[in-house]
């Protein structure tokens, strides 16, 4: 079958892209023609035999999304006078999921689309004005996918017409050869524990918590901050006015599995997540973690590998850190279960009926 996915994509970073390019390969795998059409990006190439497409516009985060879905429309109508598409799937309700219900329909094509979760959690909860927008898209779309159960409450609660029967979760998989107890980390480990985070550095991410908390503790630890975003340069500020030792922002990077085998946890504070795809990178590469009891996150860390906190209490997850860092039985037990939790994510399911 020939399947035309729209979204983010590698080498665009995040946990969409990876989604994407893991369903993607395994498709192709399969004997199944991929073809991605993504956002902009000027190392855009075919990989691991999926054609991408990339569009024309403006790459800035918060710019480009509003002029994806007419690029996206016009790469994707481009591509069907080339190849007889069986499946179009759109990736993140909106843009991507809009111009794929629109072109799908017109062309009576199966269309999916997938919620990765802010497009529920924040754009549909918080910005009234996309209500009809995303509504219309879970009206047209044939099958609605969720990476959690979390999210496929919320979009149950729409009650957009027929919307329960065609909606069903499809979780993110971890790719467990990649992420490795095995793997060298290019982090030097130092006498002081490394406590990690890896994401946006977005509000919604909650990176301030796990600042106030480095304030609180009564242990010396280097925290670690893997990402990038528009809150980077007045965190930075914080750590600098506060005096706040031992923070070292890495920036963005593509290789967070050299990285993560050098932290003693890694911390994922959101106030929503609708999945949490790095708590089974790092739990693959056999580290506990710690997150928010919200969500997707609620989902994956049971006691057995890592400890569930109040984002809007650091004192929480002060106590939580402190309980991994320094409770020597503890942590080792919570080591021992982490990469066989990530196993129980690492199977990479087919989402199409047509292809079972």
């Amino acid at each position: 079958m020939k399947i035309a996915m729209i979204g983010q994509f590698p080498p665009h970073i995040g946990g969409v892209s990876a989604h994407v390019h893991t369903l993607s390969k395994e498709l192709v795998r399969q004997g199944h023609q991929v073809y991605v059409i993504t956002y902009p990006h000027p190392e855009l190439s075919d990989i691991d035999s999926i054609h991408v497409i990339g569009t024309k516009g403006i790459n800035i985060p918060g710019i480009r999304g509003l002029l994806f879905k007419r690029s996206a429309k016009k790469a994707l109508e481009k591509l069907l006078k080339k190849e007889k598409i069986d499946i179009i799937h759109g990736h993140y309700l909106f843009p991507a999921g809009a111009a794929a219900v629109e072109v799908g329909s017109k062309y009576n094509i199966k269309t999916y689309v997938t919620a990765h979760g802010s497009d529920m959690f924040e754009m549909y909860e918080k910005k009234s004005f996309m209500k009809s927008s995303i509504e219309k898209v879970l009206e047209k779309a044939d099958v609605v996918l969720t990476v959690s159960k979390a999210i496929k409450d919320e979009i149950i609660k729409t009650k957009v017409n027929g919307i329960e029967s065609k909606t069903k979760v499809h979780t993110n998989s971890v790719d467990i050869n990649r992420f490795s107890p095995n793997n060298k980390s290019i982090i030097q480990k130092h006498e002081k524990p490394i406590v990690l985070f890896v994401g946006n550095l977005v509000k919604v991410k909650n990176v301030d918590l796990l600042l106030e908390s480095k304030k609180q503790s009564s242990f010396e630890y280097e925290l670690i901050i893997v990402g990038d975003g528009p809150l980077k340069k007045e965190l930075e500020n914080r750590v600098k006015n506060e005096n706040i030792s031992d923070v070292n922002f890495m920036g963005s990077r593509n290789d967070v599995e050299k990285i993560m085998p050098a932290c003693d946890v890694l911390v994922l504070p959101s106030f929503h997540e609708s999945f949490g795809l790095v708590l089974l990178e790092a739990l693959a590469c056999g580290k506990p973690v710690i997150g928010s009891d919200v969500g997707g996150i609620s989902e994956i860390i049971t006691e057995d590998v890592g400890l569930l906190i109040n984002p809007d209490d650091s004192m929480s997850l002060t106590e939580a850190i402190d309980k991994i860092i320094n409770d020597d039985k503890f942590r080792r037990k919570l080591q021992l279960n982490a990469r066989s939790r990530a196993i129980d994510f690492s199977k990479i399911e087919i989402p199409y009926d047509e292809v079972k």
